[in-house]
């Protein structure tokens, strides 16, 4: 692995560019050293695991794709599961990426995706800036950690915002000409609120373990700084609670109005077809050899007063719709 030149107290670690050497990214100032790993192999764990007093269990948990949320104690440090949600565009639905984070007392490290923004911008900014790795790692391991959740748990609310403008949307097509239109949509919208709120519940706790509890290892004031962190998430998860109100609120709503524009389509059919009824029979009585069908025999009289009981049986028909209001 080669190593970086120091720069203002900083010590970076080149990713490896062998097939068999882990890719790994390495940041020190002063006392704290924050280990970045993107897209973690075997390889990356078994570096961690030469190098740190790390659980084999811990180490398997990087690499699940299905590990819940969850937090675990040891004497030197902590390991810390979370899923945040990444939106998908192409399938339009909110998605979890998952991040693990080791913090001892003198380190922070993290393995993801690379799909968490946030998280990639805040160790680039203190990459490239001697002021951003001052107020991120200049305090300790526990204030890096606040930093990193701080910054992910906000990059929620961007997607959380998107699906209340989508809600909005659909709220004004649902009222327009053409509410089947909707029926996908809405069912796309169900998806996404039902798939977020799986990420952030189980986050929640998470994160109000670690408002409750005291760790030395993290130095900081937990009520404090993670409090913080709890009471967004807790937001979140009231506001997504509200979408899901209002989602199937909508949902009944367009199938109401769809259901009553189906029957008005239905009734005004059942009228047409009620009121062609005896129009048909006295049509095919009509068919009979009689003027103006056969002109050499009946009488002109014969049609003209079948054209008149024709007109006085659909006026009957709809006096006695009007009179049962079904018209």
């Amino acid at each position: 692995m080669r190593r970086l030149g120091r720069v203002g107290g900083v010590k970076g670690v080149q990713p490896r560019t062998s097939e068999n050497e882990p890719s790994i990214k390495t940041l020190s100032y002063k006392r704290l050293t924050w280990v970045n790993i993107e897209n973690p192999t075997e390889q990356e764990t078994e570096y961690l695991a030469e190098r740190y007093p790390f659980h084999p269990l811990d180490l398997d948990d990087c690499l699940s794709k299905i590990q819940m949320p969850k937090i675990d104690e040891y004497d030197e440090y902590l390991f810390m599961v979370f899923h945040f949600p990444v939106f998908n565009p192409e399938a339009r639905v909110t998605t979890p990426s998952q991040v693990s984070i080791f913090v001892g007392e003198h380190y922070v490290i993290t393995l993801h995706r690379g799909d968490l923004k946030p998280l990639v911008t805040l160790f680039r900014g203190c990459q490239s800036s001697e002021k951003v790795r001052e107020e991120s790692m200049g305090r300790s391991s526990g204030y890096l950690l606040y930093l990193i959740l701080d910054r992910l748990v906000n990059y929620c609310f961007p997607i959380l915002n998107k699906i209340g403008e989508n809600i909005e949307e659909i709220e004004d097509r649902i009222f327009s000409e053409r509410p089947r239109y909707t029926v996908r949509d809405v069912a796309i919208l169900r998806r996404d609120i039902i798939s977020f709120r799986r990420i952030i519940r189980p986050q929640t706790e998470v994160v109000e373990v670690l408002e409750k509890s005291e760790w030395p290892i993290l130095k900081e004031d937990p009520e404090v700084y993670f409090g913080d962190i709890a009471d967004h998430l807790r937001k979140i998860r009231d506001t997504l609670e509200d979408y899901k109100e209002v989602e199937e609120g909508l949902t009944d709503t367009s199938n109401t109005l769809y259901s009553f524009r189906i029957n008005e389509v239905i009734r005004v059919l059942t009228i047409i077809s009620t009121t062609m009824l005896p129009l048909t029979l006295i049509a095919s009585i009509g068919g009979m050899n009689i003027w103006p069908f056969n002109k050499d025999i009946g009488n002109p009289g014969v049609f003209i007063g079948l054209v008149v009981l024709m007109l006085l049986i659909i006026i009957l028909m709809l006096i006695l719709f009007r009179s049962r209001r079904w018209i």
